[in-house]
């Protein structure tokens, strides 16, 4: 319950620093807050060894919000789903605090090995991380980017595969 509370304060948080601020009562209703809420549900039910009723939730979950997130997967608090639909997460993946994640993001296994995410972390529609990759603290992944490599601590990765983009003193690309 703790994490459910973190993870809707976070929210709240979101809209605040975008300028709305809105009440406990609007972040239950919004998009993204059942997919959040189900998933916790099904960790705990896979951590207390009740692998028949988190599979129940994993596939309420995709019944209800469009997204598969496998019941081993791991949030630490802040974990922020914006918007459900499309979100495919492996198993085996291990997350931090503060996690944020928009429509049709891929977190996938290669080879039996998948990413690790650490604090602070945004990820835009439609993103795809895929294998053993290290994804380092407040690190932002634009939308459909692809990453292959890991990214390095306070990068945005942008592109197909995925680069730091960086600017000069006079605002362009590197």
């Amino acid at each position: 319950m703790q994490k459910i509370i973190a993870d809707l304060k976070r929210k709240q948080q979101i809209f605040a620093d975008d300028g709305a601020k809105v009440s406990m009562l609007r972040i239950l209703m919004a998009d993204g807050t059942s997919a959040n809420i189900i998933y916790r549900c099904m960790r705990w039910c896979a951590t207390h060894r009740l692998g028949l009723v988190a599979y129940f939730f994993q596939w309420l979950n995709k019944l209800v919000n469009g997204c598969v997130i496998g019941s081993g997967a791991n949030f630490s608090s802040g974990f922020v789903i914006m918007h459900p639909i499309g979100i495919v997460i492996n198993s085996k993946v291990i997350g931090g605090h503060n996690i944020t994640l928009e429509s049709g993001v891929v977190i996938g296994d290669e080879k039996g090995k998948s990413p690790c995410l650490e604090n602070n972390i945004f990820i835009g529609s439609g993103a795809k991380i895929i294998g053993q990759l290290s994804i380092e603290d407040n690190v932002k992944i634009g939308a459909n980017a692809v990453l292959t490599k890991d990214a390095k601590y306070g990068s945005t990765m942008l592109g197909i595969p995925a680069k730091a983009y960086l600017k000069n003193n006079k605002g362009t690309n590197l």
